[in-house]
């Protein structure tokens, strides 16, 4: 029988100070883990997950993980010789705190008046619960979209914690038509009469507003080759077209069950608040960014990696990413990897994408044991 997924929840021993200045006087993370911390404490990899994931990167048969490509027993990311940590986001609804946690000063959740985050704000959630774990220095950190723009924070945060980032199809500064996608997918849900100003029942609220927004997100995670290949035009349980209103074509019915199932696991008030922080992003704009990483004795070795057929974070994001590490002379790869599967080739068996990730973590790991 497979073993259980155990989710852990930690609270942090003093309130948080966000970056934006307001105070989470109470703060509870959930998180996973897999494999065993070795007695150096130098085999322990992060992982961050994107915007609608969750602490269970790696799974089961029964109860998959969301990142199975790449975490698990002989993987990339190997749990047979990393200890591997993944937690849910402030912010999210997976039992981390969030904007339907209860707010201690009034006994009732939080709502629309959960701060503003920003990604530094999940980064600091993260840092302390790793040093709760025992560990001061992480083999790597691992992310893909919203986690590789984790990874790219904590490295330029707190450099000396990080012996490595692997930052898969994300971007330091979002576009103008990334802004527009998520503005729009906000308002479908903050445009639904059941958003109620973010006051709904636990399961209620703007259902059909969040199922519309992530209908159409989905359009951005797959490449036009992607969808014509696996839909075409085909028509829906029937031979010819019904020329109806609603669902006919085959694309329309994936969407209408992409945005059904995403009801079951996700609050809309959280798909705000992370949707929001990703639109903030822009860590190359701070004056004196990059010091801390410039100048740190071991400074993280970075893996950026896009794929050619993303036109969420096409691969000019990933480029710009490289060129400003670089520039400040950090040691930095950029792959670009051949995919048809648009943005969300980050999930999927892409074996050139998944070798390059093992031969990093793989040098990464032997380098560890050389210098314990």
């Amino acid at each position: 029988m497979p073993d259980a997924r155990t989710t852990y929840r930690l609270t942090l021993d003093e309130p948080l100070r966000l970056e934006g200045g307001r105070v989470l006087p109470h703060v509870e993370v959930a998180y996973e883990t897999w494999g065993e911390l070795d007695d150096a404490g130098s085999n322990a990899v992060f992982i961050a997950h994107a915007l609608t994931g969750d602490s269970h990167a790696s799974g089961t048969t029964d109860d998959p993980g969301w990142w199975d490509t790449m975490v698990g027993p002989g993987r990339p990311v190997d749990t047979d010789r990393f200890f591997v940590v993944c937690a849910n986001l402030l912010g999210g609804c997976r039992g981390t705190t969030g904007p339907a946690s209860i707010d201690p000063a009034t006994g009732a959740s939080y709502a629309l008046d959960f701060p503003l985050l920003s990604i530094r704000d999940f980064v600091e959630v993260h840092r302390r619960l790793v040093r709760h774990l025992g560990i001061t220095r992480l083999l790597a950190v691992v992310g893909g979209s919203l986690g590789g723009m984790q990874a790219l924070q904590w490295a330029l945060d707190a450099p000396d914690e990080v012996a490595n980032a692997v930052v898969v199809a994300a971007s330091s500064r979002l576009s103008a038509q990334n802004i527009a996608f998520s503005a729009v997918a906000r308002s479908a849900i903050m445009r639904d009469p059941e958003f109620s100003e973010g006051r709904y029942d636990e399961g209620g609220g703007p259902r059909s507003g969040l199922a519309t927004a992530r209908m159409m997100a989905h359009i951005t995670y797959l490449s036009e080759e992607a969808m014509a290949s696996k839909f075409g035009r085909r028509i829906q349980d029937a031979d010819e077209p019904r020329r109806r209103f609603g669902v006919d074509f085959a694309v329309e019915s994936y969407l209408e069950h992409q945005g059904s199932t995403f009801l079951d696991r996700f609050d809309p008030l959280s798909y705000l608040y992370l949707s929001r922080a990703l639109d903030y992003f822009d860590p190359f704009s701070e004056p004196g960014a990059l010091d801390a990483a410039a100048s740190c004795p071991r400074p993280p070795r970075f893996l950026v990696m896009s794929f050619d057929s993303d036109w969420r974070f096409s691969t000019e994001h990933s480029r710009r990413i490289t060129r400003r590490l670089e520039g400040a002379r950090l040691p930095t790869s950029f792959r670009e990897i051949g995919s048809p599967h648009g943005h969300d080739s980050f999930l999927l068996d892409v074996p050139d994408y998944l070798t390059t990730v093992a031969a990093f973590l793989d040098r990464a790991h032997e380098e560890a044991g050389r210098a314990s």
